[in-house]
């Protein structure tokens, strides 16, 4: 069902590990090595201790399975920190589209690889939407899905 390279926010790899409605898909999606950036990477490793209340060793364990399994973690470099900062820039508003700067992290790393993002979250997913990155949309934990 994915692309060759899909990048994955951290909700989708929080999703994948804490069985929520998009698991499936998610699980479907790294089949074909989808990618991660370092940010998001950090952002699913904090949420999945601090929110998630998972044992630290225990995360480590997974996201050593997940990198094993062919998930690929992409650096944040300055073009992408150039990117993430101008998207954030332009596009959050703090109502209409509170999109976080992680958020942004995931979108210049997709609109830089030109591959399609994969997420749950609406004000990410309209934000890729209107600069032209295409969004595979997976449902939140709720089982909603953004409008793309």
């Amino acid at each position: 069902m994915g692309s060759a390279m899909t990048v994955l926010d951290a909700q989708a790899v929080v999703a994948f590990l804490t069985a929520e409605p998009a698991a499936p898909e998610v699980r479907d999606l790294l089949r074909d090595a989808p990618v991660v950036s370092a940010m998001n990477w950090s952002e699913a490793v904090d949420t999945l201790v601090r929110t998630k209340h998972r044992a630290p060793d225990d995360v480590m364990q997974q996201l050593d399975l997940l990198l094993a399994g062919g998930l690929k973690i992409i650096d944040v470099d300055e073009s992408i920190g150039r990117t993430s900062g101008s998207l954030r820039a332009q596009h959050y508003h703090r109502r209409q589209q509170p999109i976080s700067h992680a958020d942004c992290v995931a979108l210049a790393t997709a609109q830089a690889l030109g591959a399609p993002l994969a997420t749950s979250d609406p004000a990410l997913a309209a934000t890729a939407v209107a600069i032209g990155v295409p969004v595979v949309p997976l449902p939140d934990s709720q089982g909603q899905r953004p409008t793309v």
